[in-house]
């Protein structure tokens, strides 16, 4: 090929532009995070919370973090191993159901005995787990993470393929649990609690697995609820239970970005971030109950008085939940304590 002055200088400005480009930082991108859970990507804590969440971290960091999500477990393992996957680095950032790994995390279970959460609903709860976890499970029991939020969902519920009214209602029939302690409350109602993630409730459902489920109304639109039983059972009042979350980061991660993209980390969790969670995530209560409204489904709605008989045979749970605390040097009382007053000082 003849090499021309024109072809020449032609090639001198494109290799010029490459160098040019390649001295640039790569879209000025420092890190990225891998962030892993158990639901679809199109249910609401992922889509209304999750992609809030990493959506800003990656706007305030000016395009410096890039935050890859990983819905449905994608990157392996059953949810009960999302905590060991953030601390073994499996995945940079996991959020989870804490009662997943039963008595690992045990200050955080006050939160799930039985009636805790009022009629606030879970904002409150959720400032008193942010204050709780602050003050005496930071370095504690969570010091092998970094947690950028801890926060419940709305008032958990009963749904199931007969009609429950009354604790004598659960006799027999086999429920889901979501947790340790509204497995031991399922016990003493007479009902067979049965453990499985939320992924799997619809298949047993349909498979007569299990007669019911325990989860709150939020959940039921992306699992087809509404469709598998025709009988919901809520409360006024107090909520028969509800279950508590962390987002949970590497700790080795975390401490190894620099002090300007720890602190975009940071400006978008804690306290503030828990809050607003816990209410997006009740705040799709609504919706996912009207669905069960129009697909004509039966809904009991627990009130007054008749709520007393459930509160009454929750109360052995509390009074085992005490000694199993005790019995780890926990004081289980002063936590029952602190917690209700802390949820009382915020529902005001």
């Amino acid at each position: 090929m003849t090499l021309t002055r024109k072809t020449f200088l032609n090639m001198a400005g494109a290799a010029a532009l490459a160098v040019g480009f390649g001295a640039a930082p790569a879209s000025a991108q420092e890190v990225t995070l891998s962030l892993h859970q158990f639901l679809p990507a199109q249910a609401n804590v992922p889509k209304l919370i999750l992609d809030v969440w990493a959506d800003n971290v990656e706007e305030a960091s000016g395009g410096r973090i890039k935050i890859d999500r990983y819905p449905s477990m994608q990157l392996g393992g059953k949810p009960p191993e999302l905590m060991d996957q953030a601390i073994d680095g499996v995945a940079d950032i996991v959020w989870t159901v804490v009662g997943y790994t039963p008595g690992r995390y045990p200050s955080t279970e006050v939160f799930e005995l039985p009636f805790m959460m009022t009629d606030a609903g879970a904002g409150p709860v959720s400032q008193a787990y942010w204050e709780m976890f602050e003050k005496g499970m930071k370095d504690t029991e969570f010091k092998d993470v970094h947690i950028l939020g801890t926060w419940v969902h709305g008032p958990g519920m009963i749904h199931t393929n007969k009609e429950v009214k009354t604790p004598a209602d659960m006799e027999g029939l086999k429920i889901r649990g979501g947790s340790r302690l509204v497995n031991s409350f399922l016990e003493k109602l007479g009902a067979s609690p049965i453990g499985m993630p939320v992924p799997a409730i619809p298949e047993a459902l349909s498979k007569g697995v299990i007669d019911g489920t325990t989860i709150p109304w939020e959940v039921t639109a992306a699992l087809k609820i509404p469709e598998l039983v025709g009988n919901h059972t809520e409360f006024k009042g107090s909520a028969l239970y509800t279950l508590g979350f962390v987002l949970a980061m590497n700790k080795d991660k975390y401490e190894s970005l620099p002090a300007d993209l720890q602190k975009v980390i940071d400006d978008n969790s804690g306290l503030e971030f828990s809050v607003f969670a816990a209410k997006t995530q009740e705040a799709a209560d609504g919706p996912a109950r009207q669905l069960a409204v129009d697909n004509g489904n039966n809904i009991v709605t627990v009130s007054g008085a008749d709520v007393d008989a459930w509160k009454a045979a929750a109360q052995s749970v509390y009074e085992e939940w005490i000694a199993d605390m005790d019995s780890k040097g926990i004081d289980g009382q002063a936590l029952i304590d602190e917690a209700r007053a802390l949820i009382a000082k915020h529902s005001n």
